[in-house]
């Protein structure tokens, strides 16, 4: 993929080697703006209010649970860590996805729960072990605050706040969090330079010989389809109490059978939902943009770097407790020392700057205003 070209300088031609035909892979694209769904549309001041909310501690069950609490913007918006922080007094029982780029999902948690960034919202709020909180004590806290009253009346009309609104404006906020300006992104617009002789080697591999591309495809590099690939169970339920408690809530909470219950000691995955055999321990094929900066991997964070996850389908997967169901896709790769360190290479052109932002100032709840006394 090499040729050379003839530089002058004064009597001597210099042989300068520059890649030639640099490969753009049918399958991949640049990721252009966020759609935006017409029953949410977008103001500033709709986003400034769900960037509050965000970070907003009244919107969890014990007040103390914001969005934040499991997506800090400087842990590339989601935890460090194989498994969530969870509501206090619990664990959570999944990795924690990160925020950044959520906008241009179809459907988001692990096993696509949630058709929208603003059921997501809700989602994450109420659920057991990670906010806990019932949307009306929510709305009631936020109606003690008056700045809250001042915004919503101002962005949706409302006199006092409502909840379902909230999940709006923190949507609307969460849209903003993308990044679209990458050295991929650069490179797919046609900037030669954007990335490194050794990351146009990796993404050759990428979409050839490891065949990433098979899954990991579209500008948000994820089919948004359900595979096991043999990720290991989390290793925490073989020792940890609190999260062997989670675990078994989770079954129970999610319906499974009596013996399910009893005996199962890995994630179903999509199987929850469906309830299908067939799809027990698949996962939604997670995009891979910004994840320089959110290890550890996989649903469960099972895997702790890129060389990690290379490494990981290089073996062709793993084994866990759903193994008949491990999708054929996943088969050895036979790269080479240096083809993993290009692959690796190209893993990290689809990250760019670390997006950090301020966080707002902290609002205090007051006494509602009397009815019986005029303004």
């Amino acid at each position: 993929m090499k040729h050379t070209t003839a530089i002058a300088f004064g009597m001597a031609l210099v042989a300068t080697p520059i890649l030639a035909e640099m490969p753009r892979p049918d399958g991949l694209a640049a990721l252009g703006e966020p759609p935006i769904p017409a029953s949410n549309p977008q103001t500033d001041a709709k986003v400034e209010l769900g960037k509050m909310l965000f970070f907003e501690p009244l919107l969890s069950g014990n007040g103390n649970m914001p969005c934040s609490a499991c997506h800090l913007p400087d842990a590339g918006w989601a935890i460090l860590s194989p498994i969530s922080f969870g509501y206090p007094g619990t664990t959570h029982w999944r990795n924690s996805q990160t925020v950044v780029n959520s906008a241009y999902y179809g459907k988001l948690f692990w096993a696509g729960s949630s058709g929208s960034l603003e059921h997501q919202a809700r989602s994450a709020a109420r659920g057991g072990v990670a906010g806990n909180g019932e949307d009306d004590m929510m709305e009631s806290r936020l109606a003690f605050v008056p700045e809250y009253r001042e915004r919503f009346k101002e962005v949706f009309g409302d006199d006092w706040p409502n909840i379902r609104h909230a999940y709006d404006a923190i949507a609307a906020f969460e849209r903003t969090i993308v990044q679209t300006d990458t050295p991929f992104d650069n490179y797919m617009r046609g900037d030669d330079s954007a990335l490194t002789e050794q990351q146009v080697r990796g993404l050759e591999l990428f979409a050839g010989k490891a065949n990433c591309i098979q899954c990991h495809n579209g500008p948000l590099l994820s089919d948004e389809k359900y595979y096991n690939t043999g990720v290991p169970p989390y290793s925490g339920w073989e020792d940890d109490e609190i999260a062997q408690i989670t675990f078994r809530f989770e079954l129970y909470a999610k319906g499974v059978t009596e013996e399910m219950y009893r005996s199962t000691k890995d994630d179903p995955g999509l199987y929850f939902r469906t309830k299908e055999v067939a799809d027990k321990g698949k996962f939604r094929t997670p995009s891979l943009r910004y994840t320089v900066y959110t290890y550890p991997y996989m649903h469960n964070g099972m895997i702790e770097t890129l060389a990690d996850v290379v490494e990981f389908y290089n073996q062709g997967g793993g084994e866990n407790e759903f193994a008949a169901n491990k999708s054929d896709l996943i088969q050895p790769l036979g790269l080479t020392d240096d083809e993993k360190a290009d692959l690796v290479a190209f893993l990290e052109s689809l990250s760019g700057e670390e997006i950090l932002i301020e966080e707002p100032d902290f609002v205090e709840m007051q006494p509602l205003p009397d009815p019986m006394v005029a303004n």
